[in-house]
Formats: structure tokens, C-alpha cells, sequence
């Protein structure tokens, strides 16, 4: 069996995903696949099933059928704890950062699991405005800052697979281009991520390819070639 850490040309395999909260049966068998190094978006109105997908790597729903393969591996019955050794970051919406710990203690948190970590030297290199305010609280950090921190945080581990869940949401325009070029740099750097986003104008020109959902279903496939010419299909369907 492929180890974990042994490069796989697939970074993310999900073939005929299924996922339930309680008697809700809420994904109705998503396909997507992402290669090493890609970025692609999950795009779709709210309650299309673009969060659920990424909980459902996770293993964070009810329950789940089909297949998620994690760099050549299946790992659709494994417990969510184990994630974590696969390479995987998430990056929730709520954020989930310690309010009375400072922003280092934050960032020092969680262990290493994987190699090929960011150390906390290069973290503040790509987020300057977190080595600022490293004695900070996070209870004093701005939600632009704690967005920082937690994308930061699971660099940190040592994933490669990143799983970001509507990062850009409240945030002030020069945070929303902050986090544009770091996903441009960790993409240079064979970072691999799959991106929830309402923000259009911030995930078309970072994605490969846009998975467009409705109902729990993908309803399109859109290359980053092809997107020009569906844009005016995508506003009327995103409702943007």
C-alpha cells in the first residue's frame, strides 16, 4: 500500500461521495479530483454541499459512502484524527483560534505530523503582519489576522493537502489580496487546495478548475480555460 508521505500524482480522489446528517442525505455521489500542486474551487449557493464536501474528507458528517483517496490512499473509513497524518489541513470558517493564547502559542499548538513543515520562521516570512503581533492574544487580533493564523497554524504541521473553507468572508479587501498571494506561493511550492469561496473575483484567477455545486450534486466542471466564456452562466447560476 502507498505510504503516506511517498508522492502520488492524485493528491485528492473522491469518486461517488455520498454523505448524510442523520436521516438528511445531503451529497448525492461528488466526483473531483485534484493533482499535486492544483488549486481548485468548490463553487455553488449556500447549502449546495461545498462545506459538507470538504467535512466529508474529514470524516466530520454523520456518515459517508463511496471513495476519498488521500495521496493514493483510501481513507474513507479511517477516523478523523488520523487525517491529520495524511497531509490534510483544514481550515474551518469559524476559525477556531485560542483567544488567551498569544499568536505564537497559537501557531506552536499543533504537533508536526507530516514532513516538510513550515518552520515559524518562514510562516512569519509569508505572513509579516502575524510576526507583528506574536505576543498578541488572539482575542486582540483582528479577523483578518486570525484568518492568517489559521491557515498559518496548519502549514505548520506539515500538510500539503489544504482544505479552506470560505477564507475571505468579512474580510477587508488587502487581507482578501494577502491570502491571494499566499495560496499563488503555496501553490509554487507543491501545496495542493481545494477552496470553498462566495468571493468569484478572489478564487477564479487561483483555481485550475471551479466544481460547480447545486442540490449536493456537481452540475459542471469548469477549467480555468473554458471559465471566460461561462461566466455569464456562472453569475446567473451563483447568483452573483
Amino acid at each position: 500500500m502507498t505510504s503516506a508521505f511517498t508522492p502520488h500524482p492524485e493528491m485528492l480522489r473522491i469518486h461517488d461521495l455520498h454523505a448524510f446528517y442523520g436521516e438528511s442525505h445531503i451529497l448525492h455521489g461528488i466526483d473531483i479530483k485534484v493533482a499535486r500542486g492544483e488549486c481548485v474551487t468548490l463553487l455553488g449557493r449556500n447549502g449546495s454541499g461545498r462545506s459538507t464536501t470538504l467535512k466529508s474528507v474529514l470524516g466530520l458528517v454523520g456518515k459517508r459512502t463511496g471513495s476519498i483517496m488521500v495521496n493514493g490512499r483510501e481513507v474513507i473509513a479511517e477516523p478523523t484524527h488520523r487525517m491529520a497524518r495524511y497531509g490534510i489541513g483544514y481550515v474551518p470558517e469559524e476559525r477556531a483560534i485560542f483567544a488567551s493564547l498569544s499568536t505564537e502559542e497559537n501557531l506552536m499548538l499543533p504537533p508536526q505530523v507530516a514532513s516538510g513543515a513550515l518552520s515559524v520562521e518562514e510562516i512569519y516570512q509569508m505572513f509579516p503582519n502575524l510576526q507583528e503581533r506574536r505576543n498578541s492574544p488572539g482575542s486582540k487580533l483582528s479577523g483578518g489576522e486570525q484568518q492568517m493564523l489559521a491557515m498559518a497554524r496548519v502549514l505548520r504541521t506539515g500538510a500539503k493537502l489544504l482544505l479552506l473553507d470560505e477564507i475571505t468572508e468579512g474580510l477587508a479587501p488587502v487581507i482578501v489580496k494577502k491570502l491571494g498571494e499566499v495560496i499563488v506561493e503555496l501553490k509554487s511550492r507543491g501545496f495542493t487546495i481545494v477552496l470553498v469561496e462566495q468571493n468569484f473575483r478572489f478564487a477564479a484567477p487561483l483555481a485550475d478548475r471551479h466544481y460547480v455545486l447545486e442540490h449536493g450534486e456537481i452540475i459542471a466542471t469548469i477549467t480555468a480555460e473554458e471559465l471566460p466564456g461561462k461566466m455569464d452562466w456562472l453569475h446567473q447560476t451563483l447568483g452573483v
